[in-house]
């Protein structure tokens, strides 16, 4: 089945971008406070409570929708991306807490290239040659970062990629999901599963945290929560090829981060593949967008004419 943009309300893939790019920073807030709090409590146990207190934050929908965000026909698709999403979360936790975070964050970009080729295979999305452009440019960029053949490859970045192709499995099971499924329920039942799947492996290295320690964890499973919602709204609203190109900012905010909390220097060619993939995800997002919208006032312009033809 293809999924194809007409039809769509007038601003619905710049909203699309808006929450794409709001996904982006609490994404990369979230990876900066699993890489502190992962240096003192063990990474299957920060997974664990990183899901907890996301369900905890989630509560007061509770309170003001019941229990009907729950009411679903997809509980097996629901599973699915629960399974997906713990696997990709353990296996980039880790990475987190073994791998500098600029590091991890471009090897990251892969996902974007493995969602938007599943999307076209498996979702009939149409992805044209500005859209392949800013792949290119993207993984371009992040080929200057990592250096491969100059930099050894460690656990660490395997453990990127191994999470990066479960996430982009997840992506594609989101975008099915957000056909019928709200992303107040997409979100809670992620949660609800993914709690108790992140239990098992957590009680084998469980560390009984400080309070202190605590409230860490609870703004991971926070933050966590806000990302997640801003990614699901944004797939729910815009294709996968357009809006993921701007997942490629997070690693401009862990440039940042990274910085400022934990004294890491990027290095030259980490701002040049910073550069090239901002500029060129964010250049061709923009002109897909400008050619909807021409599109659309034309095909307006042209049932506005037929419509007074005699």
């Amino acid at each position: 089945m293809t999924t194809k943009s007409v039809g769509r309300a007038p601003g619905q893939t710049a909203r699309a971008m808006s929450w794409m790019v709001f996904g982006t920073v609490a994404f990369a807030t979230m990876h900066t406070l699993v890489r502190h709090i992962t240096q003192e409590v063990p990474v299957f146990e920060v997974a664990f409570f990183r899901n907890f207190f996301a369900v905890v934050a989630l509560t007061p929908m509770f309170l003001r929708y019941g229990f009907t965000p729950l009411k679903t026909k997809r509980i097996g698709l629901l599973t699915l991306r629960g399974v997906l999403n713990i696997g990709a979360m353990l296996a980039f936790f880790y990475a987190l807490s073994v791998t500098p975070l600029a590091t991890v964050s471009a090897l990251g970009f892969s996902a974007p290239i493995f969602a938007t080729t599943l999307a076209m295979l498996l979702l009939g999305e149409v992805v044209r040659a500005r859209r392949w452009a800013a792949i290119v440019i993207g993984f371009a960029g992040a080929l200057v970062i990592i250096r491969p053949g100059i930099i050894e490859l460690d656990y660490g970045m395997l453990a990127v990629l191994l999470s990066s192709g479960l996430w982009a499995l997840a992506l594609m099971v989101i975008k099915v999901l957000g056909r019928t499924e709200s992303s107040l329920t997409i979100t809670l039942y992620m949660g609800l599963i993914m709690t108790p799947l992140s239990l098992g492996p957590a009680l084998y290295v469980w560390v009984w945290p400080t309070w202190e320690q605590l409230a860490w964890l609870a703004g991971v499973g926070l933050v966590g929560a806000i990302a997640q919602w801003s990614m699901t709204e944004a797939l729910r609203l815009g294709d996968t090829s357009e809006v993921m190109p701007l997942d490629f900012l997070k690693l401009i905010w862990a440039s940042v981060f990274g910085y400022f909390i934990f004294s890491e220097v990027p290095d030259l060619f980490t701002w040049i593949g910073g550069l090239m993939i901002f500029g060129g995800s964010t250049y061709i997002a923009i002109r897909e967008s400008e050619k909807r919208r021409h599109t659309a006032k034309a095909d307006a312009a042209r049932a506005e004419a037929a419509a007074l033809d005699p």
